[in-house]
């Protein structure tokens, strides 16, 4: 009986046993599917410094093997060649390319994975991933036309150039600003840039800069000429009235602030930030040609109240409470007057509420070049509409920050205020810019 019951226990274990190699060769057998290879990028354009990224896995039976290969025209390299030992799931590598390792141009990674499953007959699922890739590591050369740029201090100048392949990003560097270049009919680059209104002479260097598909980067300088400019100060008195009149329009925008003088400095100084940057934005939403036809025009029979680049100290009961620089050009005449459009262009924003300005309108007129039509009462035209030079757009107000009814005219370059005079000057246009483009 005790003989008996042995056997039994005997024949149990030895079912078990042959249950779990089953088992195992069953699921071994049972894997069918290939590891996963993931190649980053997966094609496109690097340097000596871009890492290509291969991810191997496979979550079922294990990485066996892999190999990959660098194939360049009739060159075959071996980058990687590896056996796993059981129980490896995951396999991650950065490759770099080597100097003198392939000539510049296309070349070919291929990732060769197998498993440690059974199917197949034991040889394992296999898999093939294959990247395509252009060795770039030599910058694009920039060859500048103009040889005449002339500035002043919160001016403008126009640079024309080329370069020998398609750049990726172009423009002009001026310090931390970048001003966008943008491609000509001819094939030419054109650059609308500025000397910002707070960059000294001496600090003043703008560089040509042109990047490819590889970011390989170069810049090059070329010939200017730059002139300083002190701009005068002027006293801003912030009344009580004033404050009761303009402030409750913003305290959506800053709630909970305890008092009209404290709410004032955060729009003074946030909200006019913030608004600057929405300029810069904007200033990207541009025509790359140029759209104007001769001088901008003036608001008619209107008296100058405040210039460009006036360096302001604001004063509350007599306690001086903020420093801000005026940016644009307020010009008064009748209550309402007609604003006419400064020159031809396209309208890229009319809005009700754009912060200090109020109802503001920008049109564009080409390579970054926009002018801004702020606290209007009424506004005539759409985001979209094409104007005319001289075409009636709005009419003036006291909508925003104003403190009575004016219009405050800005010309933008690229999202940075620059002085509208220059616009105003058919000569300075000649010279300057469209003597050029011809």
């Amino acid at each position: 009986m005790a003989k008996k019951k042995s056997r039994i226990g005997q024949f149990i274990v030895i079912l078990i046993i042959v249950g779990i190699i089953g088992t195992g060769a069953y699921l071994l057998y049972k894997d069918t599917t290939a590891p996963q290879a993931v190649l980053s990028p997966e094609k496109g354009y690097i340097t000596y410094e871009t890492p290509i990224n291969v991810n191997i896995s496979d979550v079922q039976s294990g990485l066996k093997a892999v190999k990959i290969v660098l194939t360049q025209g009739k060159t075959k390299e071996t980058l990687t060649e590896k056996k796993f030992p059981k129980g490896t799931f995951d396999y991650n590598e950065d490759i770099l390319i080597k100097k003198k390792q392939i000539k510049q141009g296309n070349f070919e990674i291929a990732v060769w994975a197998v498993d440690t499953s059974l199917a197949g007959f034991g040889s394992g699922n296999a898999v093939i991933a294959r990247g395509n890739y252009t060795l770039d590591t030599i910058p694009p050369k920039i060859t500048v036309q103009t040889s005449t740029h002339n500035m002043n201090q919160g001016g403008c100048a126009l640079v024309l150039y080329n370069v020998n392949e398609e750049p990726s990003h172009t423009g002009v560097e001026v310090g931390k600003d970048f001003f966008p270049g943008y491609k000509q009919p001819d094939g030419s680059y054109a650059c609308l840039f500025a000397m910002p209104y707070y960059t000294k002479e001496k600090d003043f260097h703008p560089v040509v800069v042109a990047e490819d598909a590889a970011k390989n980067k170069r810049t090059s300088t070329f010939w200017y000429h730059a002139n300083g400019k002190n701009y005068r100060h002027d006293r801003i008195n912030i009344s009580d009235r004033f404050l009761a009149n303009k402030m409750p329009q913003f305290e959506n925008e800053f709630p909970g602030i305890p008092s009209q003088t404290e709410l004032f400095l955060k729009v003074n100084r946030e909200l006019r930030v913030k608004n600057r940057a929405e300029l810069h934005r904007i200033g990207r939403d541009t025509s790359p040609t140029f759209l104007f036809e001769g001088k901008f025009l003036r608001l008619p029979n209107a008296a100058t109240k405040a210039g460009f680049g006036d360096k302001r100290t604001y004063y509350h009961n007599g306690h001086e409470i903020d420093h801000q620089t005026h940016l644009g050009i307020d010009l008064a005449s009748t209550r309402n007057a007609p604003v006419p459009a400064a020159n031809n262009g396209r309208v890229v924003l009319a809005a009700n509420d754009f912060g200090i300005y109020g109802n503001a309108i920008i049109i564009d007129h080409g390579l970054g070049l926009q002018t801004l039509y702020s606290h209007l009462s009424q506004m005539n035209v759409e985001p979209g509409d094409m104007v005319e030079r001289g075409q009636i757009i709005a009419k003036t107000g006291a909508t925003g920050m104003a403190g009575g009814d004016h219009l405050h005219y800005g010309v933008i370059c690229s999202g940075i205020p620059v002085n509208p005079v220059e616009w105003w000057d058919a000569t300075w246009i000649k010279n300057n810019i469209t003597s050029k483009i011809k």
